[in-house]
């Protein structure tokens, strides 16, 4: 209603379970979800075109429904989820580009709070369906993944190629900006690669938080691509309080409040280091990978936290005996000095 009040035309589709007060053991639940979701995505797809927008309101299960139906959708397509947020959207938002109005509290029958949220909800969506669609620059996009641990060459690599004529899109590589970077590579944004920070490989083999990213270290494969072993070293976990005692064992330190970097063991480098290669060697296009010899992140240097010559000597050593499809420049800089990113 709030929305045809501001001359916006809607089309509505019902997504619940429809139950009939039926109580499904967890496993039917989950199976009929899933269905729901399925036929509803079907739908939303084949006429997401005639609209500006995909909107969804839904508490727990509608929520999940809604997320599942509509992440599929183009990345850029304009998607909303209005819900009591009763789980961690992390997982879907990683790589759907959905904006989640939260509703405080339970969508069980309107009042005056409710209203509000559904009022301030339908004055952005009216806004966003009147949008202009931005225009393409025209220039060829490089896209970057980096981090903190990795900030500065990031910043210095994008404004290099910004004054040599590129435009760059740059992904924070933390176990969930992986994905988002792979569907963007994975649907043609992108006319090359510059992965600097892979530390999700160790988030994907070791441990630390991460979203199902099945294309991250093969999406590229097709088009030209520098590689760097950005943040190799350490693996990601969450605060000091929940390190179990074998991490902390280990030299680590605090990143932030929420975040704590662990040293890799020589064995975890050596795996680490080989499956990389791997999936190196899978590229199609030219890729070179850059390999800076005075430290793999902002920790791994002289005086720092988790400084180690030895882990950098095992990756180029492997990186060396398994080079294949890609080249390899071994260089004495620290990854983060501004020779390694004009290099990159």
């Amino acid at each position: 209603g709030a929305l045809k009040n501001r001359g916006v035309q809607v089309d509505l589709l019902d997504v619940s379970l429809a139950s009939d007060g039926a109580i499904w053991s967890g496993a039917e639940k989950l199976e009929r979800m899933a269905a729901r979701a399925q036929s509803a995505a079907a739908e939303i797809t084949e006429h997401c075109n005639d609209f500006h927008a995909a909107i969804g309101v839904g508490g727990g299960t509608g929520g999940e429904i809604i997320l599942a139906a509509i992440k599929g959708l183009p990345s850029a397509y304009p998607k909303i989820l209005i819900t009591t947020l009763a789980f961690d959207p992390r997982p879907a938002l990683a790589d759907s580009f959905i904006t989640i109005i939260p509703t405080l509290c339970d969508i069980e029958g309107l009042n005056t709070h409710l209203r509000q949220v559904f009022e301030n909800a339908a004055a952005s969506i009216a806004g966003l369906v009147s949008a202009n669609k931005v225009a393409s620059t025209g220039r060829r996009n490089v896209a970057i993944t980096t981090l903190g641990a990795t900030g500065r060459a990031g910043a210095e690599i994008a404004r290099w190629l910004d004054i040599t004529g590129y435009e760059t899109t740059v992904f924070h590589a933390n176990g969930y900006g992986g994905a988002a970077f792979a569907r963007f590579v994975d649907e043609g944004h992108a006319d090359g690669v510059i992965d600097m920070n892979i530390h999700e490989l160790g988030r994907i083999n070791l441990a630390g938080a991460h979203v199902a990213m099945p294309t991250r270290f093969s999406a590229a494969k097709n088009i030209p691509t520098v590689a760097l072993p950005g943040a190799l070293n350490f693996i990601g976990l969450g605060t000091i309080d929940t390190i179990s005692p074998s991490h902390l064992t280990r030299p680590h330190y605090r990143h932030t409040n929420q975040f704590t970097h662990v040293k890799l063991t020589e064995n975890e480098m050596n795996a680490q280091a080989t499956a990389w290669a791997e999936k190196l060697n899978a590229h199609k296009a030219p890729c070179t990978v850059i390999l800076p010899m005075g430290g793999f992140s902002h920790e791994d240097r002289p005086g720092g936290a988790i400084e180690d010559v030895k882990l950098r000597e095992i990756t180029a050593d492997i990186l060396t005996k398994n080079a294949r499809a890609y080249s390899l420049e071994i260089r004495p800089d620290h990854i983060n000095s501004n020779e390694i990113a004009h290099a990159a």
